[in-house]
Order: structure tokens, then C-alpha cells, then sequence
């Protein structure tokens, strides 16, 4: 008989877990502005980086293993913050990418993008 708590029941947890859900978010639109934020524990505004292509909004988080050379004989009983790169994509349609404003505050991050009227892309084909 097994005991309730297996020592390894969790050691595939991260491995089947989805890359996007250390990235959780909200995305809302109001007064006509998409609004995202995300929230990202533990991570300093330098390690994000935001990219929007043709209405493709890519934010990818990458946090690198700190060498701890210091103290070689530290022995890790149990290590779980978790090192790599996260990535998160949407596709947003026609907005206005050179206007598009983000902060970041207490793991939070906050995006605003402005949207373009759907009717001045819109182009009218003539038929022949």
C-alpha cells in the first residue's frame, strides 16, 4: 500500500503544465483601447520584452538561473523557482501599434493598445 502523498506525485506537474500558464491575464477593451495585464511574479521589468506584428501582440518573459558559486556546499532539499522562457501571444486585428503604452508594477503588467477604426481599413473593390 502506497501512502497517500507519493514522494514523487508532483514531479510531473511543470512537465505537462502549459507554457503560457505562469502568464496568467485579463484582456478587456474600454473606450475603445484593448487593455492587457498580466501577471508576472518575480520577474524585473528588463527580463519582459513586448512585440506587436500586424496585430500579433507577443510578450515573452525569460528569467536566467542565478549562479550561486559562492556556497558550494549548499545542498538543495527542494528547489522550486522555476527558470526559462514564457511566452505569450493574441491576436488583437487592427491596432494601433505605435501608439501602444505599457508599465509595470508589483509583477503586474499593463498594456494599452489603441484600436483603429475598423472602417478606415476597410477598402471597397470595384467589379469589373
Amino acid at each position: 500500500m502506497l501512502p497517500r502523498r507519493f514522494y514523487f506525485d508532483h514531479a510531473l506537474d511543470d512537465f505537462f503544465e502549459e507554457e503560457g500558464a505562469k502568464m496568467k491575464c485579463d484582456i478587456y477593451e474600454k473606450d475603445n483601447i484593448y487593455h492587457v495585464d498580466m501577471d508576472l511574479p518575480g520577474f524585473k521589468k528588463e527580463e519582459i520584452k513586448i512585440e506587436c506584428n500586424k496585430g500579433n501582440l507577443v510578450v515573452t518573459a525569460e528569467k536566467k538561473e542565478e549562479n550561486d558559486e559562492k556556497d558550494e556546499n549548499k545542498k538543495y532539499i527542494r528547489r522550486e523557482r522555476s527558470y526559462g522562457k514564457y511566452s505569450r501571444s493574441f491576436y488583437l486585428g487592427d491596432v494601433d501599434e505605435e501608439n501602444i503604452e505599457a508599465s509595470f508594477d508589483n509583477g503586474t503588467l499593463q498594456i494599452d493598445i489603441p484600436k483603429i477604426d475598423e472602417n478606415q481599413n476597410k477598402k471597397f473593390i470595384d467589379i469589373k
